[in-house]
């Protein structure tokens, strides 16, 4: 299958293995990936700061450049939901309304991807850690992602997989609102990572590059013994 991809941008700029990684995935499930490296920001950060103008520039331009009839695979939930969700707002009687229509059902995140739509759950990959699994609340209550992810790490050889309580909790990145009200943002990661320390992991596995950043922010400064991996890194080690 052909398809394109889209790279949040908080992997181009400090995680680019992990968009390689996404890419070594997916050809591993047979696709053939088409990247468009004048691709930009999907205007989240706009958007949610008020900047609506700012926002529906980028978004006309990412339309735009998306206007071939392949899927687009996405490694972040919190651009995915912005896409499927927000853009109907921000273009509602525009003109780049059918446009973007057109965009967002082709619109997905790499794992309801490769659970929805290929239905390829086995890479051969191994990784013999304890690890969590970190729902992004942009996965979950945007996108409707929660047992996808599971899925495919369930067939990684060595993985073993720990639930927590109060698992779809914030980790407190919530786009903006970090950089907005680090103390806050800051405490719940504390939170969260106090509940992953006591259930015995070692690794935290996310879908969403922002829960990544924020996580490793928390756990460098406070020097606990955790890694944090994005999904793609996990299912690339084979």
């Amino acid at each position: 299958m052909d398809v394109d991809i889209y790279i949040p941008c908080l992997i181009d700029q400090f995680f680019p293995e992990t968009g390689f990684n996404m890419i070594k995935v997916l050809e591993a499930a047979g696709c053939t990936v088409f990247y468009n490296p004048e691709q930009t920001c999907c205007g989240m950060p706009a958007m949610h700061s008020g900047y609506w103008d700012q926002a529906r520039a980028v978004g006309e331009k990412l339309i735009d450049e998306y206007d071939s009839d392949r899927l687009i695979v996405c490694a972040g939930s919190a651009c995915t939901g912005m896409i499927r969700n927000d853009y109907e707002e921000l273009f509602e009687n525009s003109v780049w309304l059918n446009k973007y229509k057109s965009v967002r059902e082709r619109f997905v995140d790499l794992s309801e991807f490769l659970i929805d739509h290929l239905s390829h759950d086995q890479f051969g990959s191994v990784l013999k850690k304890k690890a969590v699994y970190q729902d992004a609340c942009s996965a979950i209550h945007w996108c409707d992602i929660d047992e996808q992810p599971r899925q495919l790490l369930a067939n990684v050889e060595g993985l073993e997989l720990i639930d927590i309580e109060d698992r779809e909790m914030c980790c407190g990145f919530g786009g903006t609102f970090a950089a907005k009200f680090d103390p806050v943002a800051s405490e719940l990661a504390k939170l969260k990572v106090e509940n992953i320390m006591r259930a015995g992991a070692e690794l935290i596995i996310t879908s969403e590059p922002g829960c990544l950043m924020h996580l490793k922010k928390y756990i460098k400064k406070e020097e606990v013994d955790l890694e944090v991996l994005h999904i793609a890194d996990v299912l690339s080690k084979f």
